[in-house]
């Protein structure tokens, strides 16, 4: 059986009883989202609120640790963690005790404080850059690290790879179509065409990414290192060493985006995988859900950053935000790496994330499934192909819009809360293995019911 081979009346008809059954147990949310709609766009407060299941969001009226309680008073293990925002867990004591004195103490000055020496030196530790910049999304730090590139090289575009996301960066929002780049189905507002400021090359594809930096006119490469955002594409082996000597060779930057991959260990994919990028960006877990953002560089692209005398970091050059390096963040980041997502927690997260693997596979083949699980650090996921992709297109190709959709409405009927955009669970320093039991037991659940 496929997932295409799905009966697929049978699936209609049991994500309509799913649907019937949410909107009946969340009246409150549904009376909130009706409110909603006559003041938010989408009846949201971001539009992308507007993915999950059951035709109105839950409104949530409180979290803590790995779960999350809407206000209808139904509860959910939490396997998104805000699409890794809260990676951290809910609340956690160290981070709380240390935003809520920060509070106290002042917000935004433009001034530094002690946390942020902390905070670089710790960053360093586990990245092993040198010297770091402070922001307030991985948006940012990927934003201001291509305008840093493309200053220092004096090269006009950048390479990232097809399916790729790296926030809300115009140049990053680019695809391949027929061998060409052009922007992402669905970009909102691309400001030039995508061609003039991107090169796009298929993910593990070396024999394209040599080829498109031959033309000498790419600034840096930007990439995580196992794509994420759709869905985890592990790298070849020996991709990254290719990598990394393709971009030297060719005079190119190499830009590492950890903010997902950071769940392979307490220096990402980085530290783990021993990668030795020029610059190395990661946002959103590092703060504990404070806004927050970092970049770090190398000593040789710092010195090649001030040899541009005409350019200004400063003031009006475009590089920064008011906000950026603000005391609350770093008082957040300095606890969430001094306390949270420790060495320790990592030890308890991975396994979680593995036995959460295991279970999802033993279903899988237990109902003779040809769907596959695949796992990065203390992230999983599960496809609905027989065998994990190798680039961004394929893994785009395994997409089931109305197979996720009733997934993940079966499992949020049930109290369970994966990532919208995925079938994807991520592990806290708080998720237990009751957590993760639970899930795979309502995924059995529902793989009996499919194939019945």
């Amino acid at each position: 059986m496929s997932a295409a081979s799905i009966d697929r009346t049978r699936l209609r008809t049991l994500h309509q009883r799913e649907e019937q059954r949410f909107v009946a147990e969340h009246p409150s949310s549904a009376a909130l989202a009706k409110r909603a709609n006559g003041s938010l766009v989408g009846g949201v407060p971001m539009t992308w609120m507007m993915a999950w299941p059951g035709g109105f969001p839950l409104f949530m009226d409180h979290a803590r640790g790995a779960r999350i309680t809407d206000v209808d008073g139904h509860e959910y293990v939490d396997l998104c963690l805000g699409d890794t925002g809260a990676m951290t867990g809910h609340v956690p004591a160290a981070s709380t005790a240390a935003i809520t004195e920060q509070l106290g103490r002042g917000i935004t000055t433009m001034l530094p404080t002690e946390d942020a020496v902390w905070v670089g030196e710790e960053l360093t530790r586990r990245f092993g850059l040198p010297l770091w910049q402070f922001c307030l999304t991985a948006s940012d730090a990927n934003r201001f690290t291509i305008r840093l590139c493309r200053e220092i090289t004096e090269r006009p575009r950048i390479l990232v790879f097809d399916h790729c996301y790296h926030g809300s960066v115009d140049e990053t929002v680019a695809s391949l179509e027929d061998g060409r780049v052009v922007a992402r189905h669905g970009n909102v507002g691309p400001p030039v065409p995508l061609e003039e400021t991107t090169r796009v090359v298929a993910f593990n594809d070396l024999d394209a990414l040599e080829r498109e930096l031959a033309h000498g006119d790419v600034a840096c490469v930007l990439t995580e290192p196992a794509l994420t955002n759709i869905g985890i594409v592990l790298p070849d082996a020996g991709f990254h060493d290719a990598l990394r000597s393709i971009t030297r060779q060719n005079g190119a930057l190499l830009v590492v985006d950890e903010t997902h991959t950071i769940s392979t260990g307490p220096g990402g994919y980085t530290a783990a995988h021993g990668l030795e990028p020029d610059v190395l960006t990661i946002g959103k877990p590092i703060g504990s859900g404070v806004p927050a953002g970092t970049f770090g560089i190398t000593e040789e692209v710092r010195d090649r950053m001030f040899a541009r005398t005409d350019a200004d970091y400063i003031d009006v050059g475009g590089f920064g935000g008011t906000l950026a390096g603000n005391a609350l963040s770093l008082a957040a980041i300095r606890a969430t790496l001094e306390h949270v997502l420790t060495d320790d927690a990592f030890a308890r997260m991975i396994p979680l994330a593995e036995r959460w693997e295991r279970g999802v596979r033993d279903v899988i083949d237990s109902h003779g499934l040809p769907w596959d699980v695949q796992r990065l650090g203390a992230r999983s996921e599960y496809w609905f192909a027989p065998n994990p992709p190798r680039d961004g297109a394929e893994a785009a190709s395994f997409d089931d819009p109305d197979l996720s959709a009733f997934t993940h409405l079966y499992a949020l009927n049930r109290g369970i809360l994966l990532t919208p955009f995925h079938n994807m669970a991520l592990m806290s320093p708080m998720t237990t293995e009751a957590d993760v039991d639970l899930h795979t037991e309502v995924f059995g659940e529902m793989a009996a019911e499919l194939i019945a």
